[in-house]
This record gives C-alpha cells, sequence and structure tokens, in this order.
C-alpha cells in the first residue's frame, strides 16, 4: 500500500559533549591558566512540513532515527561543533504524538514549518568558565548532556476542503471519479475504498477545491467496528462534510442519524462544521421519487439531489459546497 498514515518510530537527540578540563601551557608561560572549553550541543530531530508529501510511506521502514553527538571541547577555549540535527520531512496534517503517555506534542500544518521533537543534549562546560577570582585555577569540567530517546508515534489526517462521509457502497468513489482526477477503485461491494483518496475539483474561473474520499463508516465505528478510528480522525482535517446517502436505502434519515452519531461518538467537535447531505444514485429511481420521499429528509441539514452516472446535480453540489468551505 502507497498510502501510510500511521508510522512508530525510535528518536534520540545527540548527546551533548563534555567540556574541557585543561590549562594553557607554554614554553615562556609553564603554569598558563584554564583554557578547556565548552562542549557542543547534540543534534536536535526536528519534523518539517512539506507540502509535497502526501503520505509517511518514506518513514514506515525507519524504525530508528539518531541525531548525531556534540564534540567534546578542547583547548585553547575551542567550543566542540554542534551535532548535525536531523530533519525529517512529513506530509502536512502530520500529528507527533508520544506512544507511552498518548500526549500530542503538536502538529505539522503549513508547508516548511519545523517543530523540535526531541532537542539534543547541551554540552557541558569547560573549566575555563569556572575561572573566578576566588577560584583561578578550576581542575574540573561539566559532562554533556546525554540525548533524549523515544518512541514517538507520527499520525497523519488528511487535510482537505472537503470530506466524503457514507455507508460503503454510498457512492463517494464514483463522485470522487467524475468531478476530479483522481482514480480511486470503484466495485459493487462494501470496503471497496481503504485507504483515503484526494482529488482536485474545478469550479468556476479557475477557482478549485480539495475533496477526500474518506473509507465508508459503518454503524459502531467509534468502538472500532469496520475500519473503525483508523479513518475517522481524517475527517477531522476537512472544512466541510459533505454525507452522502443513497437513494435506495431503506431510511435516508435514520442512515443520516447513525453517521452524525458516530462522528459524535468519535469527536464532538465533528459537529460544529459545515456540512451538507448528498442524496446519490439518482439516476435508479423514477422522476416522481422526489416528491415521494420528501417526508424522510432530515430537515436540519441542506440537502442536494445527484447522480455521478449522469451528472444531475453536479453543478449544484459544487455551488453549495464552495459556499460552504467560503462562508
Amino acid at each position: 500500500m502507497n498510502f501510510v498514515d500511521y508510522v512508530k518510530i525510535c528518536f534520540r537527540s545527540g548527546h551533548g559533549g563534555a567540556g574541557s578540563k585543561h590549562f594553557f601551557r607554554s614554553k615562556h608561560n609553564p603554569k598558563g591558566g584554564p583554557d578547556g572549553g565548552d562542549g557542543g550541543r547534540g543534534g536536535h530531530i526536528i519534523l518539517k512540513g512539506n507540502s509535497n508529501l502526501w503520505t509517511l510511506l518514506h518513514l514506515k521502514y525507519r524504525k530508528h532515527i539518531f541525531a548525531k553527538n556534540g564534540e567534546n571541547g578542547s583547548e585553547n577555549n575551542c567550543t566542540g561543533a554542534t551535532g548535525e540535527d536531523i530533519i525529517v520531512e512529513v506530509p502536512l496534517g502530520t500529528v507527533a504524538i508520544d506512544s507511552e503517555s498518548g500526549e500530542k506534542h503538536f502538529e505539522i500544518t503549513e508547508h516548511e514549518q519545523q517543530e523540535v521533537l526531541l532537542s539534543g543534549g547541551r554540552g557541558g562546560k569547560g573549566n575555563a568558565f569556572f575561572t573566578s577570582p576566588t577560584q583561578q585555577s578550576p581542575d574540573f569540567a561539566q559532562p554533556g548532556e546525554p540525548g533524549i530517546e523515544a518512541w514517538k508515534i507520527l499520525e497523519l489526517k488528511v487535510l482537505a476542503d472537503v470530506g466524503l462521509v457514507g455507508f460503503p457502497n454510498a457512492g463517494k468513489s464514483t463522485l470522487l471519479s467524475v468531478i476530479t482526477a483522481a482514480k480511486p477503485e470503484i466495485g459493487n461491494y462494501p470496503f471497496t475504498t481503504i485507504v483515503p483518496n484526494l482529488g482536485i475539483v474545478s469550479y468556476h474561473d479557475g477557482k478549485s477545491f480539495i475533496m477526500a474520499d474518506i473509507p465508508g463508516i459503518i454503524e459502531g465505528a467509534h468502538q472500532g467496528k469496520g475500519l473503525g478510528v483508523r479513518f475517522l480522525r481524517h475527517i477531522e482535517r476537512n472544512s466541510v462534510l459533505l454525507f452522502m446517502i443513497p437513494c435506495d436505502c431503506s431510511n435516508i434519515s435514520k442512515e443520516y442519524d447513525i453517521l452524525l452519531n458516530e462522528l459524535s461518538e468519535y469527536n464532538e467537535e465533528l459537529l460544529h462544521k459545515p456540512r451538507l447531505l448528498a442524496i446519490t444514485k439518482l439516476d435508479i429511481v423514477d422522476p416522481e421519487w422526489k416528491d415521494l420521499i420528501k417526508n424522510e429528509i432530515p430537515s436540519n441539514v441542506e440537502h442536494v439531489f445527484i447522480s455521478a452516472v449522469t451528472q444531475q446535480g453536479i453543478n449544484e453540489l459544487k455551488d453549495k459546497v464552495w459556499k460552504l468551505i467560503n462562508r
């Protein structure tokens, strides 16, 4: 699979170099003062956002990433070289999490944004640093601080303007393939889509927005059923939620309520996002069908009837989505 949205890696920042314990000696000055330099800082582990990446695939087989150690200080007050930082490029929407405590450290959301995941150890002070009027010949120096080693989880949440939410076989992948250049797998069986797919939707006057096809949700997804919370998290990063329910389902209002409940159980904040209901597969019913099911459509959400096969309602859908994105 080319799409990887979860990796667990052991990171280690560099150790700080030790300070030098040295006294100046020369032919003309056999008892010179202390001139031991400080040790260099250990290398940081830094995460950097890259908008050209869309998956964590390049990190899938890297289980250990270690930064360089700082070098020791030396005579003549020479400070040791700083350990080389390790910069790990990640796609936008990547969240860094501590694997033991579950604490969320930060999220990378902008191109070239840099965040220090683990700081390198500080270099130790050389004996020249400790010189004072009352201590003119210190014969000691500090060791460098050790680096930090920890297992961290990098978790990707897909960034998109519109996220498609629905049960398996609701027509999400078909819609994405029709209104974007994306080519997701399409099939007449549940869970055809097992990874998120992204596509760019062209709008009027050169404008566009990004649409994400999220794998289908089933009742109990927040408890891990189906593909579970593995892909529910991708919905968090979408500005607008487009609910998709096929017109041949037994009860449109009931399916909509189930989808809302799953999102609410996973994260209540998802209910505050703008949402639109698209009733799909209109090509398989008679024109009079719209009037017959008016009472089944939820009244608390704007809706639109569409058919990805015949392109019916697609322009109206784009207009409504564009208004919600820019509201």
